[in-house]
């Protein structure tokens, strides 16, 4: 029953045929049953294992790459090779691929734990009214039309419409569903409100939400599936995980690649046509299968094995970085998503807020001698801890606040008049509360005023163990004091009433509604000497002034304290007695902002990046709040900046287009606003950032581009989110940020580093091939340098430390090609030389080097035909090592000089030197030295094709290797000049050069 909000008790028990006196009887529950279903959230289908681990393999390179295993494995056969040669190149990618494969099944069965987790909010038992007997059954066994009995702590276990109300009132704690602050007390009179939202039902109780005051019956309305708590679940379901901004890139730069390697692996074949029928291959097939394998080995060299693990690399790094900083990350891509952020939605309660009720404010009379004066203290401390320190109106601090009479009467009215507890978590290491966070609240103040009589007070308190320290205070006021009657509090009266005695004396103390307060005070007490004079009409007014200032413009929570001194012998309260009441003061509680707050709101706006607050509290708490944190600070007027959920929905398209661009508050939100705000701002091309801690931001978290729940928070937020914050504190998610946009400079350099390098590598077997030399590297060296040599400096880039400015540019647009125009120039520049160099090497070896042969150059390009005619020099020299190691060494050390020059991507090796990241230094070195090891380890050696090189030779590799940092030198002075990047993106560059800009598919 949907609308069972807006129908009347009698609609609602009509709808369902039950009588409240009786319930349900056994008929009626097996066909509601049939009707309605089971009071349970259903288990999602599950993607099958085999299906998980196929769509890791759903990529173009690695389909590329598995291509050209199979294809490297069946050319080995054909040519008869046996052993551990045949096998060690296809072996080797195959392992890579599985490696990453495994990555990626685990991280997506380890996503589908929120919808279980959504699960243990629902309640596992219900007191329920059957056959005209209440029986307490299985909470999984209810069904619509069953009349359950609620009471204070209990779970709710299904949507129920009121029908009875067994005590004074009934509040309930909807903070899980809808991130209210405050406990909502709940009313048997229907909803009249249109588009009404989960706040406006007051008479429905929401499933999985916790009673915290009261007793009540109510009908089940709603199970299973068609609970709120089920339209999360149902939400989660429909929202699917999308590619990060950076995996999006990848994949269209890997498509790029693709068609190019594949292009220049076909141009390879056909202009080696001509050479099929030369002598040295035995025919025309064997000459085509020959150079189809060099065309292999031309794909192996230009896809870049070990990138998808170099970027794992540097996300999980950036991970370890980023939980330093109390930043937990779930999800690895996350991090890097972090880094192009735009939008920011805060949820308010638990993340901007302390999610904990504090008094701030206290006013009370303090004299009258010659006009009424009026004083206000304020409270410091923002949490449940009893640690806080109470200043004067001109901020000085009071050293013994319970020498103060007023102070004193009001620790005392606040620990009595209260049904509340605070206690310590010894395993959560926090204060936690049971019962109203208001009454908490005054009960904390009891502990902050402290006791009299004790000039040590303050120090003595100090010294307890937290478990005592939580209520000592308010234990001593139980103590002295004998409760002897209550009056609970009635919607009428808005006050509540404790009858009390001591020594001969019974008072009774009073809380509630100001305005009820006030209007049965006669008398005042004075806070000078602890007299009681009548509170005259001036009085009277200065309070009620000073309590709409409270509720008004700081929108304070407020609640007026009194006592009223009653004759011996009464044992319980009437109405009459709460009548010439002694006024104490009056307090003003709120759900304090964190400290850190403002100050990362301003880093926000400094960077370029837009935080929305959204919250289900009310409208005018909300923007008091936005305004103490700094979140309107660069706003003049709020109009078009701050909407309830009901007046967004009202604006027409265009209007709703126009309120998102310039939205900062969204209130009186519940779930489904939540993901639908998301949806609207992904539209808009925005990166998205949600925060939240309750179930109710469960499904937009999950819809965000990343979501980031609160490490207090429900397991289904935390589930459900990519990143944790284990201090719940915004001003981390700053920090998480600049860390994010770090990752992401470096993710381009060891790119830039890898690309370029392979550029070299496809440079130097294209070169060979046109040329018509031997070929210079065999596939298992190329395996080697893509995978050992390549991979240990590229994963070293991940430690480049974090530029100066990084939170004082923009965040980079989402459309951004990971490589830019200039870039791929600049790469192809730095990849020309690597190849050209290493086929240099080569040629070096067979025609100038004194241990070579020394041949003419003419002789070197018709190497293929040797066997057909007289030459001074056996053909076997052309199957020499040393040319290929040569080649090999040239390759390795230039690509280490290069990783130098990605220190940074536009300065000098001046400004910023390689012993910036000793990291880097550490990885260069190990690769020389696993270099050094497999040309002079004889079985390494014969594995890679390799021999161990002269003194000479290393000369010559020197020499070769070092320009490429000359050539870097210059392509960066040449970034650095703006007049000379316009000038080559206007004249050079090509749409079709490079990956096209598409926007986000949605």
């Amino acid at each position: 029953m949907e609308d069972a909000y807006a129908r009347s008790v009698t609609e609602v028990l009509d709808f369902f045929g039950v009588d409240p006196k009786k319930g349900l009887n056994d008929s009626q529950v097996a066909q509601h049953a049939r009707l309605y279903g089971k009071n349970v959230l259903p288990e999602e289908k599950r993607a099958s294992f085999w299906k998980l681990v196929l769509k890791q393999f759903d990529d173009l390179l690695v389909k590329i790459l598995i291509v050209a295993a199979l294809v490297s494995f069946i050319l080995a056969l054909i040519n008869g090779d046996t052993g551990l040669t045949a096998f060690l190149e296809p072996s080797v990618i195959l392992m890579i691929l599985a490696a990453n494969a495994a990555v990626g099944v685990i991280t997506e069965t380890n996503a589908e734990k929120a919808l279980e987790e959504l699960r243990a909010y629902q309640a596992d038992i219900a007191t329920v009214l059957r056959n005209g007997c209440f029986s307490i059954l299985p909470a999984t066994e209810l069904v619509p039309g069953d009349v359950v009995e609620v009471a204070v702590g209990g779970k709710i276990p299904a949507d129920m419409r009121m029908i009875e109300m067994l005590s004074n009132q009934l509040r309930v704690d909807q903070a899980i569903l809808t991130g209210e602050s405050c406990s909502v007390e709940k009313e048997l009179e229907s909803t009249t409100a249109t588009n009404a939202v989960y706040q406006d039902k007051t008479s429905i109780l929401f499933s999985g939400t916790v009673v915290v005051a009261g007793r009540a019956r109510a009908v089940v309305v709603g199970v299973g599936t068609q609970t709120a708590m089920g339209g999360i679940h149902d939400s989660m379901l429909r929202t699917e995980d999308e590619a990060t901004p950076l995996k999006k890139k990848l994949d269209e730069f890997g498509t790029f690649l693709a068609k190019v390697i594949a292009g220049i692996c076909v141009l390879v074949w056909i202009v080696n046509i001509g050479h099929f029928r030369d002598p040295a291959h035995g025919g025309f097939l064997r000459g085509a299968i020959h150079y189809f394998k060099i065309a292999v080995a031309l794909a192996v060299a230009a896809i870049p094995e070990g990138l998808p693990a170099v970027v794992t690399t540097c996300l999980a790094l950036g991970t370890k970085r980023m939980a330093r900083l109390n930043a937990i990350v779930r999800s690895l891509p996350s991090v890097e998503t972090l880094g192009c952020t735009t939008v920011i939605c805060s949820d308010k309660t638990g993340t901007l807020t302390t999610n904990m009720m504090s008094v701030s404010k206290v006013c009370v009379l303090h004299t009258v001698q010659h006009a009424p004066v009026i004083s206000e203290y304020s409270v410091s401390g923002t949490t449940y801890a009893p640690e806080g320190i109470i200043f004067d109106s001109t901020g000085h601090q009071l050293e013994l606040p319970a020498q103060t009479p007023c102070l004193l009467h009001i620790a005392m009215c606040s620990a009595l008049c209260n049904e509340s507890i605070l206690q310590y978590n010894p395993d959560k290491g926090n204060y936690e509360k049971i019962g109203e966070s208001t009454e908490v609240a005054l009960r904390v103040l009891a502990e902050k005023i402290g006791l009299p009589g004790f000039d040590s007070m303050p120090s003595s308190l100090n010294m307890l163990s937290k478990h005592e320290r939580a209520s000592y205070c308010n234990h001593y006021w139980e103590d002295h004091f004998k409760k002897i009657s209550v009056a609970d509090f009635t919607r009428d009266r808005k006050m509540m009433s404790v009858l009390c005695s001591r020594n001969q004396l019974q008072i009774m103390f009073s809380k509630g509604a100001p305005e009820s307060i006030i209007s049965r005070c006669t008398s005042i007490l004075c806070n000078d000497d602890g007299s009681a004079i009548p509170l005259t009409p001036s009085i009277r007014a200065e309070l009620e002034s000073r309590f709409r200032s409270f509720a008004g413009k700081e929108t304070l929570r407020c609640l007026a304290l009194a006592f009223k001194r009653m004759p011996m012998g009464l044992q319980s309260l009437a109405h009459n007695d709460e009548n010439d009441l002694t006024f104490i003061g009056l307090v003003g509680m709120l759900d304090p902002p964190r400290e850190e707050v403002r100050n990362a709101m301003l880093s926000c706006m400094t960077a370029g990046i837009r935080v929305i607050v959204v919250t289900g509290d009310n409208k005018s708490t909300a923007e008091s709040l936005c305004r103490k944190i700094g979140a309107f600070d660069h706003l003049e007027d709020l109009a078009g900046h701050s909407y309830t959920a009901t007046e967004f929905d009202e604006l027409p398209a265009l209007q709703k287009t126009l309120a998102l661009q310039r939205m900062a508050l969204f209130t009186r939100v519940e779930p489904s606003h939540k993901r639908m705000l998301v949806e609207a701002l992904r539209h808009q091309n925005e990166v998205v950032a949600m925060t939240g801690d309750g179930v109710n931001d469960a499904p937009a978290l999950k819809k965000a581009d990343i979501g980031i729940a609160m490490g207090s928070g429900t397991a289904v937020a935390k589930s459900a989110s990519d990143m944790v914050l284990a201090d719940d504190n915004f001003a981390t998610i700053v920090a998480a940020i600049a860390e994010g946009r770090a990752i992401y400079n470096n993710t381009k350099q060891f790119i830039r580093y890898m690309i370029s390098s392979n550029i070299g590598e496809v440079v130097c077997i294209f070169v060979a091939a046109v040329l018509g030399i031997p070929d210079t590297l065999a596939p298992v060296q190329l395996l080697w340098v893509n995978l050992v040599t390549d991979g240990l400096p590229a994963t070293a880039i991940g430690f480049n430390k974090q530029d100066s400015d990084v939170m004082k540019v923009k965040p980079r647009k989402v459309n951004e090609a990971v490589v830019s125009g200039w870039l791929f120039f600049r790469y192809l520049v730095i990849g020309a030389y690597v190849g050209v160099a290493t086929v240099a090497g080569f040629i070096w070896w067979f025609v100038y080097s004194d241990s070579g042969p020394q041949l003419p150059y003419s002789e070197l390009m018709n190497f293929d035909s040797c066997s057909t005619r007289e030459t001074t020099y056996p053909c076997s020299i052309f199957d020499d090592r040393h040319p290929s190691t040569v080649s090999m060494t040239v390759l390795v050390v230039v690509e280490m000089f290069n990783a130098l020059n990605n220190l940074s991507e536009n300065q000098s090796l001046v400004v910023i030197p390689p012993w910036s990241n000793l990291w880097l230094v550490g990885s260069i070195i190990l690769t020389m030295i696993l270099h050094i090891l497999i040309l002079y380890v004889h079985p390494l050696s014969v594995l890679f094709s390799v021999t161990p090189l002269s003194w000479a030779d290393w000369t010559v590799v020197l020499y070769l290797s070092f320009p490429v940092i000359i050539i870097d030198e210059v392509l960066k002075f040449f970034s650095r000049s703006s007049t000379g990047m316009r000038w080559f993106n206007f004249r050079w560059r090509r749409p079709d050069l490079l990956p096209k800009r598409e926007s986000r598919d949605k």
